[in-house]
């Protein structure tokens, strides 16, 4: 039996303007999904969710990694620490993990670039569209500069999560990149200077996370958060959690993701201080760290 796990992502910068060329910062976190493979007589896939055969509906993810990888009979278990449909990239982590079990307990011989590739196409298949973002980070771990895909220092001040538990989707995800696109062509005069200032954080942010300089790094992912909400993808319930955290003493909180619910980041140096705010706000706190280890076997 092979076990690999695989981590989850946050971004620092650039929503929604990446989908326009602008960059963004994309960081690994060690909140991961693990997942067993095992060869079998039949396919089984077993989750938090239940017990299926090869089930697209139940188990899309996974489904199209077994068959991608033609291993037509194969036990897989899922655990994980990630919030299902939080932004967290959940979905990455666990096509990411059962691809690299299977390589491994079959000994298929793909490396880290083609898993890489596999899980962007099984991510694309499954939901419709999908950035190479989620499922790099995965792989390969670390701080990325998308989309040259440049490794950057990891930052090393904590991290909390706040999740709202509410509003993240892929179809959500779809409806609000189209609202900001709507958005973008009906004011191109006024949308077009904020993603373009959405785009330079990214550029000023590689430069503070080398000098290590997370007050100036908070403070413009405070200024994204507010662009972000310019743009009409905040929340009520993710602003809330923003500023209890940024009250509590984070050097900067912002939504990470799409919107329209699902998660936000704070970077801080006092994470139970954050936490503890995050949840009298209402959200479910996760303290966690950025990590270099992208999927690895266990």
């Amino acid at each position: 039996m092979a076990t690999c796990s695989a981590p989850g992502k946050i971004y620092l910068f650039g929503e929604h303007a990446v989908v326009y060329g602008e960059p963004a910062i994309a960081c690994a976190i060690e909140l991961r999904t693990r997942v067993s493979a095992k060869k079998s007589d039949t396919i089984a896939i077993t989750s938090s969710i239940g017990t299926t055969g090869l089930d697209f509906e139940v188990h899309p993810y996974v489904s199209s990694a077994i068959e991608k990888l033609g291993s037509e009979n194969v036990s897989i278990n899922i655990s994980s620490e990630l919030p299902v449909g939080s932004g967290l990239g959940s979905s990455a982590a666990v096509t990411i993990a059962t691809l690299a079990a299977i390589n491994i307990e079959f000994g298929l011989g793909n490396d880290l670039s083609d898993l890489a590739g596999m899980g962007h196409e099984i991510e694309k298949e499954v939901q419709g569209a999908a950035s190479p973002t989620d499922t790099f980070v995965s792989a390969f771990g670390g701080a990325v500069e998308i989309p040259s895909r440049k490794r950057l220092d990891l930052p090393d001040c904590g991290v909390v999560i706040g999740n709202t538990n509410k509003g993240a989707s892929p179809k959500k995800t779809a409806k609000l990149v189209k609202q900001v696109a709507r958005l973008k062509e009906e004011y191109p005069d006024m949308i077009n200077p904020i993603i373009k200032t959405i785009g330079s954080f990214s550029r000023k942010g590689e430069v503070l996370i080398s000098k290590k300089d997370y007050s100036s790094l908070g403070r413009l992912m405070n200024v994204n958060h507010g662009l972000l909400d310019a743009l009409g993808v905040g929340t009520l319930e993710l602003s809330a959690l923003v500023y209890a955290a940024r009250d509590a003493g984070a050097y900067g909180a912002k939504i990470t993701g799409a919107g329209g619910g699902g998660c936000m980041v704070a970077l801080t140096d006092s994470p139970f201080e954050v936490a503890s705010a995050i949840e009298k706000s209402g959200g479910e706190a996760i303290i966690t760290k950025f990590t270099s280890r992208g999927v690895m076997s266990e």
